[in-house]
């Protein structure tokens, strides 16, 4: 067996650990896209050819990384990771291209953070697998072509939008992760509980995923917190459904899911900027977060939850985000900041 093959299934050991699943078929929920993947890996693995490649794209937390390597291992190839903004120089993707075999994974994480040399250095790696090298300076500058063996390239990006038109059309393969639904979540919870060796009855599995903003990564730390509060404060060894609710408003997550900082931009919408719209960088700035992760983490639950709106002129609270703050819309309120 190949060296590169054994430190590939000792990893998938680890990620067993971590809670991600290693096959298809433990991969819960994105159901029609898990069955377009498969299909997928099935004609290659028919045709005897390497995946095409394939975009994923849709919020943190949602399986992206976690289905790049089920990809890998039902192909039976090595998978190489690596993120956009790691990829600083052409030469950091070069070194990377060229040490893999034919088959290969190349899965790049905000993919849509990558530099726009390396880049451009992609793009005849993806279609004509094969790298075209500047070497010298001046007068003496000259092109080398470098083959490349047929690879796959995984991309993952929570923000599609900022992907390049023609690195997007590159990919023949595009899949977009969606939030969970709470029984989803619930059988998340429950195979994970039983790799913590963490006893649940479904109650306590329930009351998790209803808070888990229809996030498994998020679903999987809250029962990481819940067990340890029923450990310590609870002195119990089973989770039950009252032990998770005191667990997580100890933890200021309340039924719906929003969390601390999720209350803050909304009272923050509602009081300081009494409704108006409000630019992203403004928003940041008053809640004390970065901007990208405002966009990235918080807004897309909140909107998909109902209780913000992005408009042209900037973010708006709905009439959700007033009945959550117990405060009537358009009712001139204090400036509590």
């Amino acid at each position: 067996m190949p060296e590169r093959f054994v430190t590939e299934t000792i990893h998938d050991k680890t990620l067993d650990v971590s809670l991600r699943p290693g096959l298809f078929a433990d991969f819960q929920g994105q159901g029609k896209v898990k069955e377009r993947l498969e299909l997928a890996v099935e004609a290659a693995r028919q045709r005897q050819e390497p995946l095409d490649h394939i975009l994923l794209s849709g919020p943190p937390g949602l399986g992206k990384t976690t289905l790049a390597y089920i990809l890998a291992k039902a192909m039976g190839v090595n998978i190489v990771v690596t993120s956009g903004p790691a990829l600083e120089k052409a030469a950091n993707l070069a070194g990377l291209l060229t040490k893999l075999d034919k088959g290969d994974v190349l899965f790049i994480d905000e993919i849509h953070r990558l530099q726009s040399v390396v880049e451009e250095y992609l793009y005849p790696a993806m279609e004509d697998f094969k790298l075209d090298i500047v070497i010298d300076q001046g007068p003496n500058a000259h092109s080398v072509h470098l083959p490349l063996p047929r690879f796959t390239l995984i991309g993952a990006t929570t923000r599609s939008g900022l992907l390049t038109a023609p690195l997007r059309s590159r990919f023949p393969v595009t899949e977009r992760l969606n939030y969970y639904a709470a029984d989803e979540l619930t059988t998340i919870i429950h195979r994970s509980s039983r790799i913590l060796n963490v006893d649940i009855d479904e109650g306590g599995a329930t009351e998790i995923a209803g808070r888990s903003r229809g996030t498994p990564r998020i679903a999987n730390n809250l029962l990481k917190r819940v067990r340890d509060y029923a450990q310590v404060k609870a002195k119990s060894k089973k989770i039950t459904a009252d032990i998770a609710d005191k667990a997580l408003a100890m933890l200021e997550i309340d039924k719906r899911g929003l969390d601390e900082m999720d209350k803050r931009i909304l009272e923050t919408l509602v009081h300081k900027f009494a409704g108006k719209p409000v630019g992203i960088n403004s928003l940041a700035v008053a809640v004390g977060e970065e901007a990208d992760t405002l966009e990235e983490v918080y807004e897309p639950f909140l909107i998909q939850e109902g209780y913000l709106k992005r408009t042209p002129q900037g973010r708006v609270p709905t009439a959700m985000a007033y009945e959550k703050l117990g405060v009537k819309a358009g009712a001139k309120q204090d400036n509590l900041f």
